[in-house]
């Protein structure tokens, strides 16, 4: 299951990094939380927003030509300097064939640029041809997206270089989301966590697909 990849991942952060910065992540996800943000984010019955983005594959997707085709799985990504996302596309990307047999196309999208969304997926031996989410504008008509607490910033900025991956300053990400949508557009089935340590697992989203597809 993918939640104990992702707990194995944790308990090797966990050995690895100082108790100090261990409890200053802790306390990033405890404040991302409190904003309240994982309720007042679109969720199940809400109508999805349509938008038109490029992937990295120079390839223009339109989500709503998508959706009208049969229910699509929208799923955002950190990016490819999160361990925890990898392990999840990873995961995602063994779970495509029964995503598309229950009767659904699988999307990402990622606030990281083209150029460093494709070597995430050659990282990852990805068939997924991630969309460029730019600026998370997607993301923040979604209600997905939050300001990193002041305490972990200078971690994403400098460490983990967050602005050479999105291309612009901003300290900001989205929640680690993963949506069911419809053929009408609306959401079935919705995946929200302010961990992101925490994603959802592809047997549940299969199970949604399957569900919103009439199977």
């Amino acid at each position: 299951m993918l939640s104990e990849l992702l707990q194995q991942k944790a308990d090797a952060s966990a050995t690895r990094l100082p108790e100090t910065i261990r409890k200053t992540f802790s306390e990033g996800i405890d404040t991302v939380r409190e904003t309240g943000i994982e309720q007042s984010a679109k969720n199940v019955g809400d109508q999805a927003v349509d938008a038109e983005l490029t992937g990295w594959n120079g390839k223009t997707v339109e989500l709503s030509s998508l959706w009208k085709d049969g229910p699509i799985v929208l799923m955002w990504y950190r990016g490819g300097w999160c361990p925890y996302c990898n392990v999840q596309l990873r995961a995602m990307q063994q779970s495509l064939n029964a995503i598309e047999d229950a009767g659904a196309k699988l999307v990402v999208l990622t606030p990281e640029l083209p150029e460093k969304a494709k070597e995430t997926a050659e990282a990852n031996d990805l068939e997924i041809v991630a969309l460029h989410d730019k600026g998370n504008a997607v993301a923040r008509k979604y209600g997905l997206v939050f300001q990193l607490p002041k305490p972990i910033i200078p971690m994403y900025r400098d460490k983990l270089k967050l602005p050479e991956y999105n291309g612009n300053d901003a300290m900001e990400l989205p929640l680690s989301a993963t949506y069911v949508i419809d053929q009408s557009g609306k959401i079935t089935y919705a995946f929200l966590d302010a961990d992101y340590k925490k994603r959802a697992e592809p047997a549940d989203v299969v199970a949604a697909v399957s569900s919103a597809a009439g199977k």
